[in-house]
Formats: C-alpha cells, sequence, structure tokens
C-alpha cells in the first residue's frame, strides 16, 4: 500500500511540474517572433504604446480607404505588403509589428497586442474615412476584438479560429489549459458585438485549424453578418492560390458564401 500510495504522489507530483513548466513557458508556444526585412524605403510608424517602442509599416495611398493588418504568430508582416497591395490597390496599409517582432520591442501577449492594435487603427482612422480590418491565423483573434471595439468599414478573418483556448486544449488534451491559459484570444465572446460585414476564409486542407473551430467562430456572429469561402491550400499557403487576393479585397463576384 505504502509503494502504491507513493507512486500516485510522485505521478501527481510530476503532472504538477509539467503545468507548472507549460504555465511558465507557454507565451513561447504561442508566439515565434521574426526579424524584419525592412528596407531603407521602407515607411515606418510609431505607435503611442506604453512599454516598449512599437512600430508598424505604412504604404501610404492618398483617399477615404485603409487597411490595417494583424499577421500570424511566426509572420514579418513586411513579406505581406505586396500581396495585400495587389488585393487593395486603393488602399493605405497599415501592417502591425507585434511586441518583440520586427522593428518593435517588448514581449507580446495579448493585451498588449490587442491596445497597439487599437492605436494602429486609431491612427489609420485619423487619416481615412474608411477603415478595413484584416486578421490572419493568430492575428485573427486581435482583428476580432478591434472590429468589436472600433467601427470598422470591413474585417477579414484569414484562417481564424474560435478561441485559442479551444485550440490548445485539443492539442494538450491531458492538461488543464483553460486553467493555465493566460492570453486566451476567445473571439467566440466577441464576434457577436460585430456589425461590420465580416468574411472568414478557410484553408481546405488546413492542419493547424480545424475547420469545426472556424464554422464555431461563424455561429457566433449575428445572422447576416459574417460568410465563410474556402480557399485550396493549407495553413500557410492559402495565400499562394490564384483566387486568394480577389477573395480577400472583396471582389463582388468572390464573396459570396
Amino acid at each position: 500500500m505504502r509503494v502504491a500510495v507513493g507512486a500516485v504522489a510522485a505521478i501527481a507530483l510530476a503532472y504538477v511540474a509539467v503545468c507548472v513548466f507549460v504555465f511558465a513557458i507557454q507565451r513561447s508556444l504561442i508566439y515565434f517572433p521574426q526579424p524584419s526585412s525592412l528596407g531603407d524605403r521602407d515607411t515606418t510608424v510609431t505607435l503611442p504604446a506604453s512599454g516598449a517602442r512599437v512600430v508598424a509599416s505604412v504604404r501610404e495611398r492618398p483617399g477615404a480607404k485603409a487597411v490595417v493588418y494583424f499577421g500570424g504568430n511566426a509572420e514579418d508582416v513586411t513579406l505581406s505588403i505586396p500581396g495585400l497591395a495587389a488585393a487593395f490597390p486603393s488602399h493605405a496599409l497599415y501592417l502591425l509589428h507585434y511586441r518583440g517582432y520586427g522593428a518593435s520591442g517588448g514581449t507580446p501577449s495579448e493585451a498588449a497586442l490587442v491596445g497597439d492594435a487599437l492605436a494602429l487603427f486609431d491612427l489609420a482612422q485619423r487619416e481615412h474615412a474608411s477603415v478595413e480590418v484584416v486578421g490572419r491565423s493568430l492575428g485573427s483573434g486581435i482583428a476580432v476584438q478591434v472590429a468589436s471595439a472600433r467601427p470598422a468599414a470591413r474585417l477579414v478573418l484569414v484562417t481564424p479560429y474560435d478561441s485559442l483556448v479551444a485550440i490548445a486544449s485539443a492539442q494538450f488534451p491531458y492538461l488543464p489549459v483553460g486553467w493555465l491559459l493566460r492570453d486566451r484570444f476567445e473571439s467566440d465572446r466577441h464576434a457577436a458585438r460585430i456589425g461590420a460585414p465580416t468574411l472568414l476564409i478557410a484553408a481546405d486542407r488546413d492542419e493547424v485549424i480545424p475547420r469545426a473551430s472556424t464554422e464555431r467562430l461563424l455561429a457566433r456572429f449575428k445572422p447576416g453578418v459574417a460568410t465563410l469561402r474556402v480557399v485550396a491550400g493549407d495553413h500557410n499557403s492559402v495565400s499562394e492560390q490564384p483566387d486568394y487576393g480577389p477573395i480577400l479585397g472583396g471582389s463582388a463576384a468572390s464573396e459570396g458564401r
């Protein structure tokens, strides 16, 4: 009996140790900061952020329209400028460099990134009357929160998820993820407050975000607000498909469900 109790205690202690370890390193499992490929001719702005220098890449365009973009967890957003420029040729572009990514300092967290994203939207709105919000993968969770708090003209979510808690729980089924996770990105809680026309773009072979997660998010929007388009490709290659750009940019022929 004593041996059995000792074995159970050792297993419990090991389990607690694993939980503590995962809790301690969790943000290194979520964020993968990338260096920036900014060139000398690239334009950047510094945001009014607390605790760190946070910058955004900007492609200026005169006129009323702008796009703010929030990328994936391992994305150098400067590499997305050509594709976004092709999809939105008449829009100014504002792309956030997350804290710890590219030319931005600091450490990423959900609260910090959402605060920076709101500041970027406000900056774009001071110059442009119509601001669309685009978020990809991890950035979809930021974009949803921005569109729920600001008057976005349109919202586009590329390979989005319902919540990071649900995604992580499926990946770590034996851990109490709901208790451990600090950065939760619960897009499903914010979706019902969004009134802007919303497009969800899913990859038909997404190996990272299950289709069920995207479908659950879709169901949380008010009726008539959001539509879903499925594009060929996997999680990372979806943006390389020929129909991705027109769908992203919102051409009338491309945005039906």
